[in-house]
């Protein structure tokens, strides 16, 4: 079975930094997309970032300069290093895979969340 799990949340101040991980574990194959979501109470989820298997990033425009996505592919593990937050970055962030199970199709995999608190 894998599985997707979150560290790295908490209570920081404006202007602040977190680092969050996400580790894949279980059968798996191949791994492509893996990414970072967010959503802030009331709000629909969004996309933070995401980082493909060689290494090609993308990011929201509301993250570009502060935020940096990077995995190690060898531990199955995608990291977020988040600088210079605000207190719109409040959210519980969800870390997503895009990867081939041992047995199974191919698919999108979710992890349970962590929580981003900053305050102003």
């Amino acid at each position: 079975q894998v599985q997707l799990v979150e560290s790295g949340g908490g209570l920081v101040q404006a202007g602040g930094s977190l680092r969050l991980s996400c580790a894949a574990s279980g059968r798996i194959f191949s791994i492509n997309t893996m990414g970072w979501y967010r959503q802030a109470p009331g709000k629909q989820r969004e996309l933070v970032a995401t980082i493909t298997n060689s290494g090609s990033t993308d990011y929201a425009d509301s993250v570009k300069g502060r935020f940096t996505i990077s995995r190690d592919n060898a531990k199955n593990t995608v990291y977020l290093q988040m600088d210079n937050l605000k207190a719109e970055d409040t959210a519980d962030y969800y870390c997503n895979a895009n990867l081939q199970p041992g047995w199974g199709p191919r698919r999108d995999y979710w992890g349970q969340g962590t929580q981003v608190t900053v305050s102003s």
